[in-house]
C-alpha cells in the first residue's frame, strides 16, 4: 500500500483572505469611510434633485390649474358680449318675437361653444333610472305600466364633460 500525500491547492478565496489580512485596519477604515461619504453624497444629491422635482411639478400644477379655464373663458366672451347687446336691445324693443329670437340665438351659440369644449347634454327623460347618471328628486305613480322605473320628467339636465359625468340629471321617477 502506497501512501499518497494529499496536497491542497490554495483557492482564490483563501488567497483573498490572506491578502486582506495583510491590509492594515486603518486603510480599511479609511476606505469604508470614503465609501460611506460617497454614498451619503449621492443620497443628498438625489434627495435634493427629488425635492427640486417636487417643487417644480407643484409649481407647474398650480400654473395649469390657474390657466386651465383660460380657453373656455376666452371662447365664452363673445357670448357675454351677445347677452350685453341683447339687454340693450330689450330696453328699446317693441316686438317680443325679435327679443325671443335673439336670446335663442345666443343660447344656441353658447351650446355650440360648450360642445366644442367637450360638454354634452345627458338624455334622461324616458330612460331607465340609473343611479350612476341620475339623481331622483321624487317618485310618483307611473301613468302607465311601461314607465315604471323610468324617468318620467327631467327637472334639471345632466351633463358629460369628455364622457365623464359632471352633473347628474335631476329626475322624477315613476313607480
Amino acid at each position: 500500500m502506497s501512501k499518497t500525500k494529499k496536497t491542497t491547492k490554495a483557492t482564490p478565496a483563501a488567497k483573498t483572505e490572506k491578502q486582506t489580512s495583510k491590509v492594515k485596519p486603518d486603510e480599511t477604515l479609511q476606505k469604508l469611510s470614503a465609501d460611506l461619504h460617497e454614498a451619503n453624497d449621492k443620497y443628498l444629491r438625489l434627495y435634493a434633485e427629488f425635492d427640486n422635482f417636487k417643487r417644480r411639478t407643484s409649481k407647474e400644477r398650480m400654473e395649469l390649474l390657474q390657466t386651465a379655464g383660460k380657453e373656455v373663458m376666452i371662447s365664452l366672451l363673445p357670448v357675454l358680449d351677445d347677452f350685453e347687446r341683447a339687454l340693450k336691445a330689450m330696453e328699446t324693443a317693441t316686438e317680443i318675437n325679435a327679443v325671443k329670437e335673439g336670446v335663442a340665438l345666443v343660447q344656441h351659440k353658447l351650446k355650440n361653444i360648450l360642445n366644442q369644449q367637450g360638454l354634452k347634454e345627458m338624455e334622461a327623460k324616458g330612460k331607465t333610472f340609473d343611479a350612476d347618471l341620475h339623481e331622483a328628486i321624487t317618485n310618483i305613480p307611473a301613468p302607465s305600466e311601461d314607465l315604471k322605473g323610468k324617468n318620467i320628467d327631467e327637472l334639471e339636465k345632466g351633463y358629460y364633460l369628455n364622457d365623464k359625468v359632471i352633473r347628474f340629471a335631476k329626475v322624477v321617477v315613476g313607480q
